[in-house]
């Protein structure tokens, strides 16, 4: 990636060179959580959207050990670049969410892996205690650490129609405490979600601009089949705008990244589901042809990541740097 390629927006691999003198590739496990929506806690089925098969690499199988899903993913990787070291991706569900001695030895149980050089940990916002979280404390000082809650939307409507079971307050709250403890935070959304307008994403990309997030991954909406949102759109498909029209998607992406904070670091802009679960949109675009895609209109636009945020000071120093 070329130094004018990186200008239009803050990108991962940079930013990871930033901690690691080599290349570093997650690996995603799968840990045996649950969630506090799929228990009862604070509710059954789960997000009306999720279908967690949609991000299990075939390595991540909950009969298999931490250590042995770990050996496997870098079976997998170690064949192109030898030498390069991995991060422990605590993904598949709420990966906080139980005792903290269990939370403890997988955690502490991942990062024993040869070439494990850190962690990281995806999550709720309603799902960080605070002994948890002194705990995490702790291990950011000798370990990179990361924790990634999944925000999806601002909106309290939003996220009561997902069946989310937490507020935007609660991620707000999530959010500060983690980064007032040093740790890098990331965050997720969801763009496409049932009922939110163009204004409505472009003044969410604000919003969360003001949280203090390290990272962010976007994706659009996508329809997978055995989910309760998938049964929602068969019954009321007038509420849904499927980004069935890859360019429209693109558009959208630009628009939003425009409204970001200038140093947020943007991870992810897509995501692409198993072809025999996705319903739909299907682009048949790997990721990186969409982001090669997005970077060209991006350029025929004259856009970069800030260029509409409201904070002028910042844009104004992105804008001289471009």
């Amino acid at each position: 990636m070329t130094d004018q390629t990186r200008l239009l927006y803050n990108d991962f691999p940079t930013f990871l060179r930033k901690y690691f003198p080599y290349k570093v590739q997650k690996i995603s496990l799968n840990a045996g959580f649950t969630c506090p929506n799929r228990d009862g806690t604070k509710g059954k089925g789960g997000c009306t959207y999720c279908n967690n098969q949609t991000f299990n690499p075939d390595y991540c199988r909950t009969e298999k050990s931490i250590a042995t899903q770990l050996e496997e993913g870098k079976l997998f990787f170690a064949h192109k670049y030898p030498e390069m070291k991995y991060l422990a991706y605590f993904q598949a569900y709420t990966n906080t969410y139980a005792g903290l001695e269990g939370l403890k030895h997988k955690y502490e149980e991942a990062l024993a892996v040869d070439g494990v050089v850190g962690l990281v940990i995806g999550t709720r916002p309603d799902c960080m205690p605070e002994d948890l979280l002194r705990y995490l404390e702790e291990l950011n000082r000798h370990t990179f650490l990361m924790v990634e809650y999944g925000i999806e939307s601002a909106c309290d409507e939003t996220l009561k129609q997902i069946n989310r079971g937490h507020t935007y307050a609660e991620t707000v709250d999530a959010v500060y405490r983690t980064a007032a403890c040093g740790i890098l935070t990331g965050g997720h959304v969801i763009l496409g979600l049932p009922g939110e307008s163009r204004d409505d994403l472009l003044s969410q990309a604000e919003t969360l601009s003001q949280l203090p997030l390290t990272t962010l991954k976007m994706h659009q909406l996508q329809l997978i089949r055995g989910t309760r949102m998938a049964h929602e759109y068969e019954t009321s498909p007038e509420r849904f705008h499927l980004f069935t029209d890859v360019d429209e998607y693109i558009d959208l992406v630009i628009d939003y990244v425009e409204h970001l904070r200038p140093d947020l670091v943007l991870e992810r802009f897509v995501s692409q589901s198993p072809k025999e679960l996705l319903i739909a949109p299907d682009w048949g675009l790997k990721n990186y042809e969409f982001t090669a895609r997005l970077q060209k209109r991006m350029k025929e636009r004259g856009a970069y990541q800030g260029k509409k945020y409201r904070d002028s000071e910042k844009r104004v120093i992105f804008a001289e740097n471009k």
